[in-house]
């Protein structure tokens, strides 16, 4: 294939490594994953937090226009009426913690090899460590993914969609893409599009070209995972749910259900749930970018804590919650007053977690602990009428550590630079079905069994 390294372009024009930099100092690196632009408007630039810490991507705020090269040439509609209302099931394994994440396993190219990829609502590109050849990999479960020579041009409206307004074509043959980290990472490659075999519940099985990354440069972050990489799937052009809708596979709908005691499956589709017994909320038109539905009130116990109007973003990518810095220290304090009295008392040599609480012995589940902590809900306001209730059980925001602690799994979202972002990460989303509608632009959830797959229905890969 061929295609320039990120030496070669910079070995061409004297002034790469000064652009370069120029680029880098409009980022700010924060934690363990997300950076961030504190002053810039939403949109200008795409910005992934990872690392078991936080995903959300920053994405070009253009539309894109690109609908996906259809698998039968002209026949949209046909494949609209037999296979729209068809989903794809993909199993996840991993858990929170120990582990610190979850993934799935997603087969590319043809012949078609199985890559281990962290599911991601808070990034909307799918991108693989790639022998390009790699300038600088890290360690992967599998062979690196040799690419397809079907290269994305710089001027295809899908590369478009994911550059800013100022970009210029430097190799118009290729689409460059750079992912960089607040741990230290980064991975630099291109888009190019690949075969992804999938089955459909329906029994279909088919091959769709799919646009995702070849990551040849990879600088491991403080925080890397052995993983063979990312499967994006925000709301852009470029997440995978998209271009199945594009190409008229699946309704644009996106789904995950992770359970507590490890593994779950996410899907493409709306076929696998029942509408009715979801509780659905909508999603803000002013963070369009991001799973973000409306304000939120945060209740503890079955009072609320007076903190309102939380900007709040669904991310599957983090594996911990966040809470701005005033709704978080509301909830220190009243987890003190409400743990005041009980048989547990700070376990500071622990350092798992920023707060762990410890018993007279060891706890072996969030059931010996769990009498202790009242549940939580996140209150959405749903166009100032009714309100959808996200409730988080004690198992929805503690954890066991190896020593045996209850440790608190919501962070302080402010010190790591998520300004005013809550963000509800894999932990609170345990053991319920969790549903993004791009289509209605609503966010839905219920309670659910994620150990065990829908009966009936095909899994894909």
């Amino acid at each position: 294939m061929e295609m320039k390294t990120r030496k070669e372009e910079r070995d061409e024009d004297e002034n790469g490594a000064e652009r370069e930099e120029g680029k880098r100092k409009n980022w700010m690196r924060i934690g363990h994953g997300l950076l961030l632009m504190p002053t810039a408007p939403e949109g200008e630039w795409e910005r992934r937090r990872r690392g078991g810490v936080l995903s959300l991507c920053w994405a070009s705020d253009k539309e894109s226009y690109y609908r996906g090269r259809s698998v039968f040439p002209g026949g949209i509609s046909t494949m609209l009426s037999n296979r729209i209302s068809s989903s794809v099931l993909l199993p996840v394994y991993g858990d929170v913690y120990p582990k610190g994440f979850y993934y799935a396993s997603v087969h590319v190219g043809q012949p078609p090899k199985p890559y281990f990829l962290d599911p991601d609502t808070g990034s909307d590109l799918t991108w693989l460590q790639c022998d390009a050849p790699c300038v600088r990999c890290t360690d992967t479960p599998h062979p690196l993914y040799r690419p397809s020579n079907d290269l994305v041009p710089c001027k295809d409206p899908l590369c478009i969609s994911l550059q800013p307004d100022d970009h210029k074509c430097e190799s118009p043959k290729q689409c460059d893409y750079e992912v960089e980290y607040a741990d230290g990472g980064s991975s630099y490659g291109v888009l190019l599009r690949d075969i992804v075999p999938l089955n459909f519940t329906n029994g279909d099985r088919r091959s769709p070209r799919l646009a995702v990354g070849c990551g040849y440069d990879q600088i491991p972050g403080s925080s890397n995972h052995y993983l063979d990489g990312v499967l994006g799937l925000g709301k852009a052009k470029a997440s995978i749910v998209s271009q199945l809708h594009d190409q008229g596979l699946t309704r644009n709908v996106v789904g995950h259900c992770l359970s507590s005691r490890g593994g779950g499956y996410i899907f493409f589709g709306d076929s696998l749930f029942d509408p009715k017994q979801v509780i659905w909320t909508p999603m803000s038109p002013d963070y369009s970018k991001h799973y973000a539905p409306g304000p939120a009130e945060l209740i503890f116990g079955k009072k609320s804590t007076g903190v309102k109007n939380l900007l709040v973003v669904f991310d599957s990518g983090s594996s911990y919650t966040y809470f701005a810095s005033q709704p978080y220290h509301a909830l220190i304090s009243a987890l003190r007053r409400e743990l005041s009295g009980k048989p547990l008392r700070d376990a500071a040599d622990d350092r798992t977690l920023p707060f762990c609480w410890k018993g007279k012995k060891p706890f072996q589940s969030i059931r010996d602990v769990k009498k202790y902590f009242m549940p939580l809900a996140l209150s959405f306001i749903n166009g100032g009428k009714t309100a959808s209730r996200f409730d988080l059980p004690p198992e929805a925001y503690l954890i066991i550590s190896s020593q045996g602690n209850a440790c608190l799994g919501i962070l302080n979202g402010t010190e790591v630079g998520l300004q005013e972002f809550n963000v509800i990460g894999d932990i609170s989303m345990q053991d319920k079905m969790v549903v993004y509608d791009n289509e209605k632009h609503i966010i839905g959830w219920t309670p659910a069994n994620c150990e065990r797959l829908p009966k009936g229905n095909a899994v894909a890969s």
